[in-house]
């Protein structure tokens, strides 16, 4: 049977849905979605596809979650009441004093590995929530914030809890990541938490080599064949992980800049891992104004530069923690979007690319979803 691949697309101003064949030569562009919209996330459940959420914020309407049962054809508002559970305290601000938890928007979306019903949030201010109803309400797991969060705080772009990764061999491990606090596992279902941030050093922005939280992770990947082993790209360093974030060592290796946004797994060889790096913290566009993505068939050190059919010249987009993915076909697709508008796809492990879209608005997030 013929698979279909669908490649979900968030952006600044609405969503887009992109679709082709096996091939992945000849694509459908639906949308925009929500148009003027900011859309931080759009995902898709692993066990019913065409159920699909999508993160809809605006700074004049607030937050906005949008469900669809059709693969995006038709969408209907679920709700958005995000209620921090008990008196939810204070966090640590950028100048050492503390503000009150508020709720702000929806980083992330994740839909359960097992039931098409169940989907995590991940917030802003920082929060793991759960629905159980698809959707139509929403409970926040706080024994992820009882876990030092009056010492966390803003990174450059808000406190946000932007990553969330099931275990799919462990339904009650967990694993988040959050800016700027760290990254955290739960082996219990989300009831308690443990800070996995040990052999992570943060410089400057973190003095104490010792902390447990503070850390500003950027992402973490993993592949499912491999839960133990974690890959994570920081603010600075791009570190690995083999026994489920006990202990993190640095494998930067011969990149031209170890700081970035995005990091993926190769679907089919769990040690071929992808980044993005671009020049610095204060600097987000790639070295050199030569947009490449660096793969490592080694777990890490070293790394390749992929550059064919990207742009070696003039350029000065981002590509941001979310704006990655992988298709899980045998000759396996990477895709991600820039701050420019464009989505490119790989679809030979990224040794060469093509830009399957142009001049959308600038990309937040990219989600790859493979249907039969």
């Amino acid at each position: 049977m013929m698979s279909k691949i669908r490649v979900l697309v968030g952006t600044r101003k609405g969503a887009f849905i992109l679709t082709s064949d096996e091939k992945r030569q000849d694509w459908q562009v639906s949308g925009p979605h929500f148009a003027g919209w900011e859309i931080y996330h759009i995902n898709g459940s692993p066990v019913n596809p065409n159920r699909l959420y999508a993160s809809q914020s605006s700074g004049w309407f607030g937050q906005v979650i949008q469900r669809s049962d059709d693969g995006g054809q038709t969408w209907n508002p679920v709700d958005n009441k995000f209620v921090y559970d008990g008196i939810p305290g204070t966090h640590q601000w950028f100048d050492g004093s503390q503000r009150p938890w508020e709720f702000k928007r929806v980083w992330n979306l994740q839909p359960s590995l097992t039931d098409p019903e169940t989907v995590y949030a991940g917030v802003e201010d920082a929060a793991l929530f759960k629905s159980v109803d698809g959707g139509q309400s929403w409970s926040e797991l706080p024994g992820l914030r009882h876990t030092k969060g009056n010492l966390w705080q803003p990174g450059a772009g808000g406190m946000c809890l932007h990553t969330i990764i099931p275990d799919p061999g462990n339904p009650l491990r967990m694993f988040v990541a959050i800016s700027a606090a760290g990254a955290f596992r739960t082996d219990d279902g989300g009831l308690s938490w443990l800070p996995i941030n040990r052999g992570l050093n943060s410089g400057y922005e973190l003095p104490d080599p010792a902390a447990e939280v503070g850390h500003c992770v950027h992402n973490l990947a993993m592949h499912p064949a491999r839960p133990n082993i974690l890959f994570m790209q920081k603010h600075w360093d791009v570190m690995r992980s083999d026994n489920a974030g006990d202990e993190w060592r640095e494998v930067s290796g011969n990149l031209p800049s170890d700081f970035g946004f995005p990091i993926a797994v190769h679907a089919h060889e769990p040690e071929t891992i992808y980044v993005v790096p671009i020049k610095s913290d204060s600097e987000h566009y790639p070295p050199e104004g030569k947009l490449r993505v660096y793969r490592s068939r080694s777990g890490g050190n070293e790394w390749e530069a992929l550059t064919n059919g990207l742009p070696q010249e003039n350029c000065y987009v981002n590509v941001l923690r979310q704006a990655m993915s992988v298709d899980r076909l045998d000759s396996c697709g990477i895709y991600f979007g820039t701050t420019g508008g464009q989505v490119y796809a790989s679809t030979d492990s990224g040794d060469s690319w093509k830009a399957i879209v142009h001049d959308l608005p600038a990309v937040l997030s990219v989600e790859a979803q493979t249907l039969p």
